[in-house]
Formats: C-alpha cells, structure tokens, sequence
C-alpha cells in the first residue's frame, strides 16, 4: 500500500510539473521516491575491493557550482547548510554563522570546527564502482552538490570518527539521526549506481525492516 502511494504521488509530481511547465519537466531529472527497504532492494551486491585506492583519485574540492562566487565546494555546502547564514567576506572568508551537526546533535558557531563529509566516504566508494569511473565522473562525485545528501556539514570529530566506515560499522551517535544517515547513504549509492557487499546490505536491512521501515528515500541519478 506504501509502495503504491509513493510511487503515484511521485507520478502525479511530474505529471503536475509537466502540465505546468513541459521545458521545466522534459530538463529535470526524473526523482525516485522508495521506501527504504525497496531502496536497499535495488542496491546491486558486489564484493568490494579498494585495490589501488588513494584520495587524490577525487578531486576536490574544486570551484563549486557557482564558478563566479570565489567559493570552493566546502564553502558553498557551509554556507548553504548554515541555519543562521554566515557572513561571507572577501575571498570567500566565512564569518559567524551557525551550524547543526546532525551526526552527533552539536550545534556549531565556527566554520573551521567543520568538516564536509562525503555521506558515502571517497574510499568506500572506490570499493563500490568508482574504482571504474574516469578522472572527470570522482571529480563529479567528490564535489556533488546536486542532491542535498551527498555532501554534508558536521563536526570535524564526528567526521572523523566515521571515517571511511560502513553503516555496518558506524553510525551517528544521535539516535533520532540514524534513520536518517541510512536513507541519505541508500540514496547517494543509488544516485551514483554504487554497489554494497553483502555484511554492509545486511546491515541496512536491519534497519530498513526494524525502526527505520518508515523511512523514505529520494534520489535522481547522477549525469
């Protein structure tokens, strides 16, 4: 019954957007609603391998999506992500400001005790298929703001803590986050065609048919 509702509100979304404004809708790309466990459905099981991994694959972070604004990538996810704005300087320099770290709950009042965290780490997507790409799709990937889940502001500790960790074996320290942090991982994978071995698929089923069962997923394929 979920499954049926979502997918014809995501129908009626388009066909809305189409009645509207047909360029508009024939330009956007087409956006996925799922539940979570058919989110973890489509997730093709690959047995990883980080042969040859090394983070200068990624290039990032670049100019941003405004080329214009002196921003690089980090700033622009920070200034974006601020839920008080910052006040933003010359060359970019970010000044006040609040921030909410959603991994751990902290809220934040200085841009440098921020990292940008690749939802889905630079390693483990190597292990899932970037191993494959070409220089320009990592590049792509490392600096993606087109879908507001695949970069994301938090505190530097929290970052690290996580590292390059699996769901399997890290997850946020704030409960009431960690449906959230499933469904935003399922959707960068999907949204990059990334594959999952089989401990880290099990491990999002747990999820998926336990606390989290309510949780949706949105994404758009990457170009």
């Amino acid at each position: 019954m979920i499954k049926n509702l979502l997918r014809g509100f995501s129908a009626l979304t388009l066909a809305l957007v189409s009645l509207l404004s047909p360029a508009a809708a024939q330009a956007a790309p087409t956006a996925e609603v799922l539940t979570l466990a058919d989110a973890v459905g489509l997730v093709k099981v690959v047995e990883e391998d980080r042969t040859g991994y090394t983070r200068s694959a990624f290039k990032h972070w670049t100019a941003g999506d405004d080329a214009t604004d002196g921003c690089s990538t980090r700033n622009e996810v920070l200034i974006a992500e601020a839920v008080v704005a910052p006040t933003v300087e010359a060359g970019c320099k970010i000044v006040g400001g609040t921030w909410v770290s959603y991994y751990d709950g902290q809220q934040v009042t200085s841009a440098g005790a921020l990292d940008i965290d690749h939802m889905v780490p630079l390693a483990e997507a190597w292990d899932s298929g970037a191993s494959a790409w070409t220089a320009v799709r990592r590049e792509a990937y490392a600096n993606d703001q087109g879908a507001d889940v695949s970069l994301v502001a938090v505190t530097a500790r929290s970052n690290r803590q996580k590292s390059d960790q699996e769901p399997k074996d890290w997850m946020p320290s704030s409960p009431e986050a960690q449906c959230r942090y499933v469904g935003e991982w399922l959707s960068t994978k999907l949204r990059w065609d990334l594959t999952a071995d089989d401990r880290e698929l099990e491990a999002l089923k747990v999820y998926a048919e336990g606390p989290c069962e309510d949780t949706i997923v949105r994404y758009t394929s990457a170009a």
